[in-house]
């Protein structure tokens, strides 16, 4: 297999290094890694989601859900600030 000598900045590389499994390659971490898309403003995530094909078993799951039959909601404390979400 060739192979190609890459060079990377000190914290860049730190990232790799942290990402590296035990016994696993820098390139296995490579073909690993998951990039975002470009745009990844909340438009675009919305107007991705607006192409979603939606089951009626979701649908009907939420509409249970926000009809309160659900059970009472609690909010739960925040593990970075110790309040409440919000």
């Amino acid at each position: 297999m060739a192979t190609k000598t890459i060079s990377l900045e000190l914290d860049a590389y730190e990232r790799l290094r942290r990402a590296k499994r035990a016994g696993e390659s820098f390139s296995a971490v490579v073909r690993r890694a998951r990039f975002g898309p470009r745009d990844a403003s909340g438009a675009s995530i919305l107007a991705a989601l607006d192409g979603e094909v939606v089951r009626e078993s979701d649908r009907e799951a939420a509409a249970y859900w926000e009809s309160g039959e659900g059970g009472a909601r609690t909010v739960s404390r925040s593990p970075w600030n110790g309040e409440e979400d919000s």
